[in-house]
């Protein structure tokens, strides 16, 4: 589902779902751009548009970023339907990345839920999600802060860069550098 990935695209961030008991690396995709119309189009494909709604308010709120004049369209590529709240946080980065034509890195994945505070919270699973990420070769993990005791006696862990963040806000910032 990776492959054909664009190197240094703005609005492209991978995170991990689980089907059943398998780890799944997805690419998150948004375009989010000034409408030409009175009233912005949102559209989706492969996630749930209103959660995507709530994300972006989460964002313009919380964050400042100005979405409500903006059409926005996020797709999960290769065709999956992804209703797993773990996903938040990368759409949420990716359509950040998108609006301010910044790339998050090809390197990158990050996992968490982020709730109306703009919090990122504990998600299930997460052993098996961050050894995925180590074993398909990823430099950049962004984790909810509350699952990072979590992680620690995972092999492989220390030649990477572990990301805990609090808040959306703290993800959103690895992107503005």
């Amino acid at each position: 589902l990776l492959e054909g990935r664009p190197k240094d695209a703005s609005g492209t961030v991978t995170s991990c779902s689980i089907e059943g008991t398998r780890p799944i690396l997805l690419e998150i995709q948004a375009l989010v751009c000034q409408t030409a119309f009175g009233i912005p189009r949102r559209q989706s494909s492969g996630a749930d548009l209103n959660r995507i709604n709530l994300l972006m308010a989460v964002l313009e709120k919380r964050l400042g970023l100005h979405l409500g004049a903006c059409d926005a369209y996020v797709n999960i590529a290769g065709g999956m339907k992804i209703i797993e709240p773990a996903v938040d946080l990368a759409i949420a980065m990716a359509v950040a990345s998108s609006f301010l034509n910044v790339p998050a890195g090809d390197r990158l994945i990050a996992m968490g839920e982020v709730g109306l505070s703009g919090e990122v919270r504990n998600i299930s699973q997460i052993e098996q999600r961050v050894q995925e990420a180590l074993k398909m070769g990823y430099e950049t993990i962004v984790i909810p802060k509350v699952s990072a005791e979590r992680i620690k006696g995972i092999k492989g862990i220390e030649n990477i860069k572990i990301v805990p963040v609090e808040s959306v806000k703290d993800a959103i910032a690895l992107i503005r550098k």
